[in-house]
Order: structure tokens, then C-alpha cells, then sequence
């Protein structure tokens, strides 16, 4: 059996962090866009349309409409602060530590709707449609987070892996 070849210290090479390169990238600022556009168009639907959308529903579409669009406006706001921490990170303005810092005060956590497929089916479109974009950003972003915070996870040395360290034990018990 051949022992792997251990590199230097000096001539090991460093992984690309995920995030660091995602959050630099042309893929993250349309997400960017894409996440503050659906904010917007949400907001001015709520101030505007939606209002007026809600004053012809009946007491269980209202009760819906309040439940679903406070869920709505909490997701984007999770969805907001994420997109904001990873802009800071592409600007220089935050390291990665500093970002998973700030994402463990607000905390991407799912909000999914709350009504029965009936009461949403009573909803303005618009708000069901609204509802359903933000659900998939959620989705990616969520997925993202998750990549992110696994690549920042501590890089092993191949001499620290389990495995090395039971082979050195073997090693030095059977005198190789």
C-alpha cells in the first residue's frame, strides 16, 4: 500500500469559498433584484390594489387575506435582510463571519401559507400569485443559505481526517 503524498503547508491549496464567490457573482445580483423587485411590487400591492382587493372579500377571505399577508410581508422581510448581508459581503463592507453573525439574529426560518387550500382559493390572484413567488424565492434562497454556511465550514488538512489519523495509529502500532 502507498502512503498519499502530503503537500507542504506552503503548497496547500485554499478551496474557493461558495458563498464568497455566489455573492460576487452576476447570478446573485439578479437574485438580488429579482428578491428587492418582488419586495416592491408586494409593498405597492398592499398599499394600493390590495386594499382595495380586501374590502370585497367575505369574513373568512378577510381573515385569510390578513393571516396570508402579514406571512407574506415576514417572509420578505427575512428574505430582505438575507439579500442585504450577502451584498455587504460582495462590497467588501462585512467579512463571511461577520455575516453568519448577523444571519443568527434574523434567522431564515420557512413561512409557509397558513390557510386551507379553500380560504387561499378566495384570495385576490395577484396576492396568491405574490405569495407563490415568494415561496420559491424563499426556496432558493433557503437552499443557498445552506450552501453557504456548509462552505464555510472549517476545511479539514488531509492529515487531520478521521481516516489519516486511524491509519497513523496503525502505523506507529505496527511500526511503518
Amino acid at each position: 500500500m502507498t502512503e498519499p503524498t502530503m503537500l507542504p503547508a506552503a503548497q496547500r491549496v485554499t478551496p474557493i469559498s461558495f458563498g464568497q464567490s455566489f455573492v460576487s457573482s452576476e447570478s446573485f445580483r439578479l437574485l438580488f433584484r429579482e428578491g428587492m423587485g418582488l419586495i416592491e411590487e408586494t409593498a405597492a400591492y398592499l398599499d394600493g390594489q390590495g386594499r382595495d382587493d380586501s374590502r370585497g372579500l367575505v369574513r373568512q377571505g378577510s381573515l385569510a387575506y390578513a393571516t396570508e399577508s402579514m406571512r407574506l410581508t415576514t417572509r420578505l422581510m427575512q428574505i430582505a435582510s438575507w439579500l442585504l448581508v450577502q451584498r455587504a459581503v460582495a462590497e467588501g463592507e462585512m467579512t463571511p463571519e461577520q455575516a453568519r453573525q448577523e444571519q443568527n439574529k434574523v434567522k431564515l426560518t420557512w413561512q409557509d401559507q397558513t390557510s386551507a387550500p379553500e380560504l387561499f382559493a378566495l384570495l385576490p390572484v395577484k396576492l396568491q400569485d405574490l405569495i407563490g413567488h415568494s415561496l420559491r424565492l424563499q426556496t432558493r434562497i433557503m437552499h443557498l443559505d445552506a450552501l453557504i454556511a456548509g462552505a464555510a465550514a472549517p476545511v479539514e488538512e488531509p492529515g487531520d481526517s478521521p481516516v489519516a489519523q486511524q491509519l497513523g495509529l496503525l502505523r506507529s502500532a505496527f511500526g511503518r
